[in-house]
């Protein structure tokens, strides 16, 4: 490897280490915000999903590695905040697990090894 080839590496390594604790503390206030402010699950998930979904836009416009498990968690707090404002009683909690059981089963039989 060269210094520049490292350098970018820990540059990355730096970049996503920041994007997580940006994302966490905005998560954090986020779901303090709504419930003082009393918003209602249906907007507390669905800005959930949007925070989740930001960060991963972010990892990908900043050549960070794009997690698709937390992609898949941002849709489903998205779904779950659209079917609760739109009163759609589908109980989001199953269709979680399955979507997360479906994803890992892709990921294990169709995804890159790791080293």
């Amino acid at each position: 490897m060269t210094n520049n080839s490292v350098a970018s590496m820990v540059d990355r390594q730096s970049t996503a280490q920041k994007l997580d604790s940006l994302v966490w503390g905005l998560l954090l206030l986020w779901i303090g915000i709504a419930l003082l402010a009393n918003l209602g699950w249906g907007i507390g998930l669905l800005g959930i999903g949007v925070l989740l979904l930001g960060e991963q836009a972010a990892r990908a416009y900043a050549a960070v590695k794009f997690e698709t498990f937390w992609v898949v968690v941002g849709l489903v707090f998205l779904f779950g905040g659209i079917s609760e404002l739109l009163s759609i009683r589908i109980s989001p909690i199953p269709v979680a697990c399955i979507v997360a059981g479906v994803v890992l089963l892709l990921s294990t039989l169709f995804g890159k090894p790791r080293d």
